[in-house]
């Protein structure tokens, strides 16, 4: 199963779990981000990502380079205080 399948798959189980007026909610933020421009300016599928070294989840230093030499690489942002 390729990545993408794989993502696919999770965002439709999300979504089947998901409260529909939550549901309506994180989709009309998005569109807006979307209408907003906020696209242009990213990075998209395939381009490479400037290096980079920050804290992970348990707040030890991770490299992208360093992660990056053992396969591909997806990095993920979150939102809020962990």
């Amino acid at each position: 199963m390729t990545l993408q399948e794989r993502l696919d798959a999770h965002k439709k189980e999300f979504e089947s779990k998901a409260p529909p007026g939550k549901l309506a909610i994180m989709h009309r933020a998005t569109e807006d981000l979307r209408r907003s421009g906020i696209l242009d300016g990213v990075i998209k599928v395939g381009e490479m990502i400037p290096e980079f070294t920050l804290p992970n989840f348990a707040g030890n230093t991770v490299s992208s380079a360093e992660l990056h030499a053992r396969g591909p690489l997806v990095v993920s942002f979150y939102r809020g205080v962990w």
